[in-house]
């Protein structure tokens, strides 16, 4: 661990989890909505499996978080509340992607501080959980891998996002996640926690920069050999999954496919391939209305 990843580490208050529940709200992200759906509906069965009730609000919207990495806060807040509004039982929240989870969890409180809404936002970042923080420090997820029915051998490298590793700590659940699957290697690229160039606007602003760093990143994974890789955040997936693409392209790297960390969790527990499975499961969830899942 770099001291810059010690000094943060020690810096955040350890969370107190709850006990399973009964329901929970899935966040599900504006690029999950519009990019990986079959993630999003992925992490819904996981959770369904344990018996966990998912309630998706159809009026949930973007966090806000772009509008306020970009010094607009009213326009944040503006859209911050459209969440404060749709996931204002008091239930858990798991969130599809590392970013939007630390938007939720650290940023909104401050946000509203001085706000009307000030008490209900530090309410749902309390109740605001990444993905894979759930899965291990609520459901121990982890613990019950081994009967997965796909162990068939499979090499993959993890890329955690600046912020799931920094912003959330979460790290470590993802590699718990990924190792505990039967048959699964993980490898590590070399400088595994640099960032990926991605960093939402900053792909715009500055894009020969963020190209660059992707580019790096991308080699380096494909150096490894892995056969897939996976993340929590869509954002990197797309950002150095393009990239892989790329280079394959122009005969400077193989093909190598990514996959969302619930994907991976769900298809290898389930077997059989991903796009498959999903289109039964879209069949299946476009027979149900309303807000449940």
């Amino acid at each position: 661990m770099t001291e810059q990843n010690t000094t943060a580490a020690a810096s955040r208050q350890p969370r107190v989890y709850p006990p399973k529940p009964e329901a929970v709200y899935l966040l599900g992200t504006c690029l999950v909505d519009s990019f990986y759906p079959e993630a999003g509906m992925d992490a819904i069965a996981l959770l369904q499996h344990a018996g966990i009730e998912v309630i998706f609000p159809q009026s949930q919207s973007c966090c806000g978080q772009p509008a306020y990495n970009s010094g607009y806060d009213e326009q944040a807040r503006a859209v911050a509340r459209t969440q404060l509004q749709a996931f204002a039982a008091d239930i858990p929240v798991v969130v599809m992607m590392g970013s939007c989870a630390g938007m939720v969890h650290k940023e909104y409180p401050k946000l509203f501080a001085g706000q009307p809404e000030e008490a209900a936002a530090i309410a749902l970042a309390a109740r605001s959980y990444e993905f894979s923080e759930f899965m291990v420090n609520v459901l121990q997820l982890e613990q019950q891998l081994a009967q997965a029915e796909d162990q068939s051998p499979l090499t993959v490298a993890l890329h955690t996002s600046c912020s799931a590793r920094r912003g959330m700590g979460v790290a470590a659940e993802h590699k718990a996640l990924v190792e505990n699957l039967p048959g699964v290697q993980v490898v590590e690229p070399e400088r595994v926690a640099e960032c990926c160039g991605f960093g939402g606007t900053f792909a715009v602003k500055q894009s020969d920069i963020s190209a660059a760093m992707a580019a790096d990143k991308a080699s380096a994974i494909a150096a490894t050999g892995c056969q897939r890789l996976v993340s929590g955040d869509c954002g990197c997936l797309m950002n150095i999954g393009g990239t892989l693409d790329k280079l394959q392209g122009e005969k400077q790297g193989p093909a190598i496919p990514v996959q969302h960390l619930a994907s991976l969790l769900y298809t290898r527990l389930n077997g059989g391939d991903g796009s498959q499975i999903s289109q039964k499961r879209s069949q299946q969830y476009n027979k149900k209305s309303g807000d449940k899942a």
